[in-house]
Formats: structure tokens, C-alpha cells, sequence
């Protein structure tokens, strides 16, 4: 393995970083009024990962506070698009379940996506563009790893 310059690294974060700024505006411009950018993680997470997590779970997944995701999945139950229902191995805590209008509503927001699709898609070579999705994934599978192993942030 050669040695790697912590500048190149951070370069390519931060060419990610960029990237998720652009895309959570096209993303908040497809979502119904009311629905941030949080509500669909929620939808889409449910849906990638799986159903009946606790939210407890889902903040660690999230690296956010608890209090922080109790109000986004409160603003999403209220909205009828998940239910918490009592957690079947744990009688004082309760797990977040996709209802067919969140399943809906994800499918809806990515279709309303669509033109913005192919508009990059004719703006890029799409192989290419395709071709990063495997070395992506192995970037978040490590990082997703190395999460509960990093030291805790020092106040600057």
C-alpha cells in the first residue's frame, strides 16, 4: 500500500460532501410540502435496510440524537406515512414500520426525480457514473464499520 496524502483523502470527502449539499436540494424539491430531506432518509432507510427498527437504532444508524429523530419520526407519523407499533422483544420501547403511503410516497419522490436523472445521465457517461456505485459502497461499508470504533469528537 503506498502512502496517501490526508489532502487527497479529504478532497474526495469533500467532493462527496458537495455532492450531497446538490442532491438533498434536488431531493427537498420533489418532496411534498412539509418534508425535509430527514423525513425521506427515514422512508428510504426503512425501505434499503429494513422495517421494525427501534428508533433508538435507527439514531445510531443515523449518528444523530434520539430526541433528534423522535421529532422527524413524529413529523412522519403524523403525516401517516410510518407507525410505531410495540417492540415484540422489548415491552418499553416501539419500532418504526413503513405504511403503504411512506412505501408510496418514496416511490413517488424517485420517479419525480426522474427528469433530473436523465438530465445528468445525458450530461455524464452513464457507465461511468454506474461504475462508481460498487467503489462507493465499499467506501460506506467501511466507514459504516470503523463508526463505533472512531474516538470521540474533541471540542475545537
Amino acid at each position: 500500500m503506498t502512502q496517501t496524502d490526508p489532502a487527497q483523502l479529504f478532497s474526495v470527502f469533500n467532493e462527496i460532501g458537495i455532492i450531497e449539499q446538490l442532491t438533498r436540494t434536488i431531493l427537498e424539491a420533489h418532496l411534498p410540502e412539509g418534508l425535509i430531506a430527514p423525513h425521506f432518509t427515514v422512508l428510504n432507510h426503512l425501505t434499503r435496510v429494513r422495517d421494525g427498527q427501534t428508533p433508538m437504532d435507527m439514531a445510531r444508524a443515523f449518528q444523530v440524537p434520539k430526541t433528534s429523530l423522535t421529532h422527524t419520526l413524529t413529523g412522519l407519523e403524523k403525516k401517516g406515512l410510518i407507525e410505531m407499533r410495540p417492540n415484540p422483544d422489548d415491552g418499553r420501547s416501539k419500532c418504526v414500520w413503513l405504511t403503504e403511503a411512506g412505501k408510496a410516497l418514496r416511490a413517488q419522490v424517485i420517479q419525480g426525480m426522474a427528469p433530473e436523472f436523465v438530465r445528468l445521465s445525458q450530461d455524464m457517461n452513464l457507465e461511468t457514473l454506474l461504475g462508481i456505485l460498487p467503489v462507493l459502497q465499499e467506501l460506506r461499508i467501511a466507514l459504516d464499520a470503523a463508526r463505533d470504533q472512531a474516538p470521540v469528537a474533541s471540542g475545537i
